[in-house]
């Protein structure tokens, strides 16, 4: 009886094993929880038009988006888990949503698996020039004069923007309205059609403000935009804490074969360090991610959920 257990062991594991080595055998279909035009949106097709040369098969981007992430979390729930459905997600919706919209029917921590890490942003916090406003000083001093006048666009509730920009306002003194909308896409549009005054911009609006359209007044990041040298960061000013939040990613259904999600890893992480793959990040003002086994990005995973659920309340978020 041992050695008929341990040969169904040995015949699993090769089916595994083949598996791996066949997929993709078919296109993939990849949903990505945002509309188009956000960053998550574009990054996936720089990447998917990568993987499809790379891999043989085309690799199909699904755009769900709504429901703070749901709708597309919902969707990969529903597949099989072998390896034809993939999420590519921003950190935020499967990070920072969970603890703002907490549905008790679907976990994605549970129902989906990481694995791997593309990359972060920053965020740049832009105006409509409408706003009588030239730089970061003269906009908090407008902001602080004018509380509950000011409304700032989101890709949505529990979004990295939208918690940047919960603790700028803490941390500033001041009080704006919050325009959620599902990518960044729509928060840009309306923004240069003067709908809102601001967005926490991940970088889609960089181009409208090089452009004249819009009004880059400060960086949420580490460091300055490099064509736009002058325009200083939130820490220069005596603002901490604020960032572009958590990785975007690829996560697969639970139960998708392990061997299929470490050459998913493999391939990605090869692609990451591509030139033309980098330029088009940094083009976005996108950081591309370091090198992260499926074990390292899920534990990261864990622990970043674990920093926004302690942080969600205290910016009373969803309350």
């Amino acid at each position: 009886m041992r050695n008929v257990i341990l040969a169904l062991c040995a015949a699993g594991a090769f089916s595994a094993a083949a598996h791996a080595q066949q997929w993709p055998a078919r296109p993939v279909r990849v949903i990505v929880n945002v509309a188009p035009g956000g960053v998550a949106d574009v990054t996936m097709r720089v990447l998917g038009a990568r993987l499809t040369e790379t891999m043989g098969q085309a690799f199909i981007v699904e755009n769900r988006a709504g429901g703070d992430g749901y709708i597309g979390f919902e969707a990969a729930a529903r597949s099989e888990p072998d390896g034809y459905t993939l999420v590519y997600s921003p950190g935020s919706s499967m990070m920072i949503a969970p603890h703002i919209v907490r549905r008790a029917d679907l976990d994605p921590l549970k129902v989906l698996t990481p694995v791997v890490a593309t990359g972060r942003v920053s965020l740049y916090v832009l105006t409509h020039p409408n706003l009588p406003v030239a730089n970061f000083a003269e906009f908090l001093s407008y902001a602080r004069a004018n509380p509950g006048k000011l409304n700032y666009g989101t890709p949505g509730n529990g979004t990295s923007p939208h918690i940047a920009t919960e603790v700028f306002s803490r941390e500033a003194k001041v009080k704006m309205n919050h325009v959620p909308y599902k990518g960044a896409g729509p928060a840009l549009k309306d923004l240069l059609g003067g709908v809102i005054d601001l967005t926490f911009d991940p970088g889609v609006g960089v181009a409208q403000a090089k452009a004249g359209k819009l009004r880059m007044i400060a960086v949420a990041g580490p460091q300055r935009h490099p064509e736009f040298p002058e325009v200083p960061t939130l820490a220069e000013n005596g603002i901490r804490g604020v960032d572009g939040g958590p990785h975007f990613g690829f996560y697969a259904p639970s139960g998708t074969p392990r061997p299929v999600i470490e050459r998913l890893n493999r391939e990605v992480a090869k692609l990451m360090q591509e030139p033309m793959v980098r330029e088009r990040f940094n083009a976005l003002a996108v950081e591309t991610a370091e090198p992260m086994s499926p074990e390292a990005f899920t534990a990261y995973v864990r622990a970043e959920s674990e920093r926004y659920a302690k942080l969600i309340p205290e910016l009373g978020i969803g309350q």
